[in-house]
């Protein structure tokens, strides 16, 4: 496994995240556990959840989950740099008007309070905010992050879903109180979905951020089983699928002549882009993770990231010069 800088931290971090979401919902326990540990012998390091992971009703399961995990030893939890993230509604009605999603100081300290419970442990190394809420000012933000660095509840903070100007302005109210700020992004970034490129990639680059993309298979649209049908596991995704047809078409064409599977391509793709840190794997499965492990190790030729782009076009430049003289 390779592994990099989270961002302008010291933070060593696998070149792939492990992702969580399913685990409650779609992966049972002990599956779980057997992928967790896999992808610790593989050396991946870096795990992704979320306060919210569970579904509905059930908000909270994924992280107890992994909390289980940790508390078998083994020295799992020393070997994770573990991730999560507040801001969604947990559905705890005891919390009143402000339970509903948003990032309150009261808010993110009962939140933060809660996973570490739920995760058996007394850190979390990357605490991100799943969202950004706009009626709450960045003095209360980094008051109440800087307070939980400064107890060792949390190492670093994220952000997720950000604008590139929220991370310049969240950027640039750290500085002024002398403190790191944000060191990694997590966003939606895959073949199909290009717009992160004109703002949100270079202002993380520019700002020293890492990014960190989520569902870099369009939602298993890139996968391997996509056009036989068998990926597609609702309507929904039978619509975006005919609605894609003709790329995902030239895309399994492409793959075919490298000797590669849709999912190794399309991972190695978004690799490729030098301000990315890692992108989220999230298997249900063990055979799903093993097939992701050789992805860092793949390397696209220009010729075939030029094709790519053919395929799936992007905006061509970052902003304004996408769009501009």
């Amino acid at each position: 496994m390779q592994y990099t800088s989270l961002g302008k931290s010291g933070l060593k971090v696998s070149r792939l995240c492990l992702g969580t979401m399913n685990f409650g919902p779609e992966t049972e326990e002990k599956e779980a556990f057997r992928i967790m540990d896999a992808a610790l012998d593989a050396g991946i390091n870096f795990f992704d959840t979320a306060n919210v992971y569970g579904g509905t009703g059930k908000q909270g399961w994924t992280e107890e989950i992994i909390g289980r995990w940790f508390a078998q030893g083994g020295n799992r939890r020393e070997k994770v740099v573990l991730a999560t993230k507040v801001y969604g509604t947990m559905g705890d009605t005891n919390d009143g008007p402000n339970e509903p999603r948003g990032l309150s100081s009261y808010k993110i300290r009962r939140h933060l309070e809660a996973s570490l419970r739920r995760l058996q442990t007394d850190h979390i190394e990357l605490y991100q905010m799943h969202h950004i809420d706009r009626n709450v000012t960045w003095d209360e933000l980094w008051g109440v992050f800087e307070a939980a660095v400064n107890k060792g509840s949390i190492g670093y903070v994220g952000s997720s879903n950000f604008a590139g100007w929220h991370i310049a302005v969240a950027q640039a109210e750290a500085k002024a109180r002398h403190f790191l700020g944000l060191v990694s992004e997590q966003h939606l970034y895959n073949l199909t979905q290009r717009l992160p490129e004109l703002e949100v990639l270079p202002a993380a680059q520019s700002l020293g951020l890492g990014v960190i993309p989520w569902s870099p298979l369009a939602g298993g649209l890139l996968g391997r089983n996509t056009l036989s049908g068998s990926g597609a596991r609702s309507s929904r995704s039978a619509e975006r699928i005919e609605k894609f047809r003709k790329q995902l078409e030239q895309f399994s064409a492409l793959c075919s002549e490298l000797g590669e599977k849709e999912d190794v391509v399309a991972l190695a793709w978004v690799l490729a882009n030098p301000a990315v840190t890692a992108p989220i794997i999230g298997p249900r499965t063990l055979e799903q993770l093993e097939d992701s492990l050789r992805v860092p190790d793949v390397k696209l030729s220009e010729d075939t990231l030029k094709r790519l782009d053919e395929i799936f076009p992007g905006p061509g430049k970052p902003a304004p010069e996408a769009y501009a003289w």
